[in-house]
């Protein structure tokens, strides 16, 4: 994404949730620990979406994509700007956002699917690269 009106990338503190996601424990586990963490709900949302529970995965997504902002407001973000992928934190709040316009999309939600898919790119293109939107 070209940065022509050099606003600063916004890059999130590390997220306690991802250690024990990858020390292999349930992300629903982990979600009673870390309510907070967008990469715990994006998680369970991909999940979701993987075994085809497309309105638990909406909803798993719709929350980490909620906290995601939360903590992009408490870093400095202000509603608009790169959230690289290429920092690692960021990418529950991508992923969740990712998922979110899937699974919006899987429900009918064509407005909405648009809307995170363009946020998506907008926040970093090769998250949306990546991710697959």
């Amino acid at each position: 994404m070209d940065n022509l009106l050099a606003i600063p990338e916004t890059k999130l503190d590390v997220d306690p949730a991802a250690e024990k996601l990858d020390l292999g424990v349930h992300a629903r586990d982990v979600a009673r620990m870390y309510p907070a963490s967008s990469l715990v709900w994006a998680t369970l949302a991909e999940d979701a979406l993987g075994d085809g529970e497309t309105v638990e995965a909406y909803a798993y997504a719709r929350t980490g994509y909620h906290r995601g902002l939360d903590s992009l407001r408490r870093a400095g973000w202000k509603g608009q700007g790169p959230v690289p992928w290429e920092h690692e934190p960021n990418r529950g709040f991508l992923r969740a956002l990712a998922a979110l316009s899937k699974a919006a999309g899987e429900i009918g939600e064509v407005d909405e699917q648009r809307r995170c898919a363009d946020f998506l790119r907008d926040s970093s293109a090769t998250a949306a690269r990546e991710l697959g939107v």
